[in-house]
């Protein structure tokens, strides 16, 4: 039994404060050592040049992997990657009930049978408007309008207090998909009393308040209209009120529509099922595409960030069998840049231009609004419910930042500088973090999942830089070379500044470095291992500048 005179509400964030992405919060309740769990989310995030190789960065559970015994279950506010793309690789680790919407539900099922070996996890469904109880967790799922089908908010309530946790939310007063942000449900809460409000600042430091959808979609129509050849419209496969405005708008002028991307096709299946696109017109077969007139079609498709593998890359390297876009056509990106992305995506963008083909982004016209609140909207949630404590979440230093200072001029009393790992007590008492736990990342690569080390991501990184030589020396029973080392050089230049073949540089210091030894001491292979590596990365650091990882193998 949980000693509630002792008991404490603690917020843990392991991944998603301090960051974009990769979002991961605990929610605990109970005395110190006793306490139970949820987590709220479970997402990834996508490498960069630092991580060759990785597939995907998942947040370090191990803190509740080691109290898996008083975890009660995970609970999903909507489906983007960053919140619950990591549940198939995570989730056996912890192997408690997941809860989730019905589009969530339905995009975790065709994501595992796509990847064979992927988990059968146990989901229960739930919607907006409904209250549930996990453990010592009562919960209501509170609608608002994201880039998404189906997000919502959260309030958990123990016997501190009730927690809104947002998840990813704005206010749209014109969505083109779903309800509204449920600002009389806020209001309420607010008026019974709001302990904490755990805020997502992804677009805390943007002044004003957030168009609407619909305001984008009609700006979608326009173009679409005026266009005197092919529209490729480029945004996130999950944005299903965008697809659907996309579609309807190329219907009443006159065009199919035609969808290229795997992960976009996933969305459209379930969003089809669910019936979020009832009323559209049959998409356009790709093998029919070329038959239709250039200013009767319209293609939707993904590589928004300028994923190398993605359609719209493909579309500007022309590589697609049945697909092209030429001179005069147009490719609006009804989308935002995430950080990090914007050298891949203006490489795109350049290679369509040089096709002469016209790019219309969000300086161009209104074709994009971010599924984020900005300060307007901020303003609104901390007037409608009120928290005695303000947890700024869901963004880098700069976001959360921003967030805290107008939360502050917002009138609450109780700001919380929080980052992952942070235990920050929410009651009773005052806000205060009264401990840290072990946070990090793990990563993907391949069918495995480890840390940086385990993964070996550091040396990998580091063979991207200067490359691999590998060495054989083969010693005969009198301890002469049994002939000359083989050597093989990957990744490093072919010739210096003189015009020398540096792989034959490199031979040559191996065998220099052999002969140099005394037969004698030959036979410490060991030895003669380091001195030949140590030979070799003298030479490439003359002849090139860079010293090379070195592997050498000497036999007698």
């Amino acid at each position: 039994m949980t000693d509630t005179a002792k008991s404490e509400f603690v917020f843990v964030p392991l991944g998603g404060v301090g960051e974009i992405g990769m979002n991961f919060a605990l929610y605990g309740y109970g005395p110190p050592k006793q306490r139970e769990w949820i987590v709220v989310d479970c997402g990834v995030t996508f490498p960069d040049a630092e991580h060759p190789g990785v597939d995907l960065i998942l947040p370090d559970i191990a803190f509740i992997k080691a109290q898996r015994d008083r975890l009660r279950a995970i609970v999903v506010t909507h489906a983007h990657e960053d919140h619950y793309g990591a549940l198939s690789d995570l989730w056996p680790d912890l192997r408690v009930p997941v809860w989730a919407t019905p589009f969530t539900a339905g995009l975790m099922e065709a994501k595992r049978q796509e990847e064979p070996g992927s988990p059968k996890i146990p989901v229960t469904i739930y919607k907006a408007g409904d209250r549930f109880e996990i453990g010592p967790f009562a919960i209501e799922a509170i609608n608002v309008t994201h880039s998404i089908p189906e997000p919502v908010a959260l309030a958990i309530t123990t016997a501190a207090g009730t927690v809104i946790h947002t998840g990813d939310w704005k206010i749209d007063e014109a969505p083109t998909l779903g309800g509204k942000t449920d600002e009389a449900r806020f209001r309420a809460l607010g008026d019974k009393g709001v302990l904490a409000l755990i805020c997502d600042s992804t677009n805390a430091m943007v002044e004003g308040e957030s168009p609407t959808e619909t305001a984008v979609s009609e700006s979608l129509r326009q173009v679409i209209e005026t266009a005197p050849g092919r529209v490729a419209i480029t945004t996130f496969s999950s944005h299903v009120g965008r697809i659907r405005s996309i579609a309807l708008a190329a219907r009443d002028a006159g065009r199919q529509v035609l969808v290229l991307g795997r992960s976009m096709k996933r969305v459209i299946d379930v969003s089809t099922e669910l019936g979020y696109l009832d009323g559209l017109p049959a998409f356009l077969p790709e093998d029919r595409f070329g038959f239709i007139p250039r200013d009767k079609a319209v293609i939707i498709l993904t590589g928004s960030q300028g994923e190398p593998r993605a359609a719209l890359s493909k579309l500007a390297r022309d590589e697609m069998k049945n697909v092209a876009l030429s001179a005069g056509d147009i490719v609006i990106y009804s989308s935002r840049a995430i950080p990090g992305n914007e050298k891949a995506i203006l490489q795109v963008k350049n290679a369509l231009i040089d096709q002469g083909i016209k790019i219309v982004g969000e300086e161009e016209a209104l074709v994009h609004v971010s599924g984020h609140p900005r300060r307007g909207d901020l303003r609104k949630m901390y007037e409608w419910t009120r928290p005695k404590i303000a947890v700024p979440v869901h963004g880098e230093a700069a976001h959360l930042t921003a967030h805290a200072s107008l939360a502050a001029m917002s009138g609450v009393r109780e700001v919380a500088t929080v980052r992952n790992g942070d235990v920050l007590r929410l009651g009773p008492g005052a806000a205060e973090i009264v401990d840290k736990v072990r946070f990090g990342r793990v990563f993907k690569d391949g069918k495995l999942v480890g840390t940086e080390e385990e993964m070996a991501i550091g040396e990998r990184r580091k063979l991207s830089f200067v490359g691999h030589v590998a060495v054989n020396v083969v010693f005969d029973d009198r301890a002469e070379l049994a002939g000359e080392p083989d050597l093989v050089a990957i990744g490093v230049p072919e010739k210096d500044t003189e015009g020398e073949t540096i792989e034959n540089l490199l031979l040559d210091a191996a065998t220099q470095a052999v002969q140099s030894i005394p037969r004698q001491r030959r036979k410490d292979l060991d030895l003669v291992a380091e001195a030949v590596r140590r030979a070799v990365r003298a030479a490439a650091e003359d002849a090139w500048g860079k010293k090379p990882v070195v592997t050498v193998f000497v036999t007698q």
